[in-house]
């Protein structure tokens, strides 16, 4: 997976966007599965097409083509549920709307890091650091982990995790934003910071999603690791917290 994100970005960038439209495809298809033990009916369709359309004016047009598309969407899902009868409406077209927010809205703004003229150096600066929180988080937490972070929600996490998840990314944003977009270190450490605790918080969001459902993975698409949404679920957090802090530390042109 890591050579494919190399291979796109670092070829035609644009491309990248089909590979994260295939991850958030196949995490939408998880969430909807999972919702139906609530007998809740997301509108894929309109929301599969609110997508394209998000992101495609996102990087060619900017914030603002986006967020039209997105209040459209909203609009297109309103509509879309309508014939399906009163029983359950307002369950589908609130929870529709979240998974809007939740899956394409926040993974916009990963959209909007591509679209910078250096676009593939922010990107793995953000992946990387983002990736840092679970990998230090996982290593620490297995070997030094012994008090819960927050067990009445995530019983496997620690405060020795939580500790090296914050070790790794400040070293990997410390390194990182000098050496591929000409940013200071100390702005690096920040961006770090920050990319632990939007990390933690899209874990334990999605580990809050999970109890309420009361299912233990979104899928089974990863033997060992779950479903794509549990890969995807500190990324989309981080998204838009990446994209703001790299703005205004190393600020681009659009390309």
């Amino acid at each position: 997976m890591g050579a494919l994100v190399v291979l796109t970005l670092y070829t035609v960038k644009a491309t990248f966007l089909l590979y994260m439209g295939a991850a958030i495809a196949v995490g939408g298809w998880e969430l909807s599965r999972a919702l139906e033990v609530r007998k809740i009916r997301i509108a894929l369709p309109p929301l599969a097409a609110g997508c394209a359309a998000m992101w495609t004016c996102a990087y060619w047009i900017g914030p603002r083509g986006a967020l039209a598309a997105v209040a459209l969407t909203v609009v297109a899902v309103i509509v879309w549920r309508l014939p399906g009868g009163s029983d359950g409406y307002l369950s589908d077209m609130t929870t529709s709307i979240f998974v809007l927010a939740y899956l394409p809205l926040l993974a916009v703004f990963a959209v909007l890091i591509l679209a910078s003229r250096d676009g593939p150096d922010r990107m793995i600066v953000f992946l990387a650091v983002t990736i840092c929180s679970d990998v230090g988080g996982y290593f620490a937490g297995i070997l030094f982990g012994r008090h819960p972070l927050v067990p009445a929600i995530s019983p496997k996490k620690t405060w020795e995790g939580l500790i090296g998840s914050v070790v790794a990314c400040v070293a990997a944003g410390a390194a990182l934003v000098p050496a591929m977009l000409g940013g200071l270190f100390w702005q690096g450490m920040i961006v770090g910071v920050a990319a632990v605790a939007a990390a933690t918080l899209g874990d334990l969001a999605e580990s809050m999603i999970k109890r309420d459902l009361g299912i233990k993975d979104m899928g089974t698409v990863l033997p060992g690791h779950g479903g794509i949404l549990e890969r995807l679920d500190s990324l989309l957090i981080n998204a838009p917290v990446a994209w703001l802090l790299l703005a205004v530390f190393v600020p681009a042109g659009a390309h």
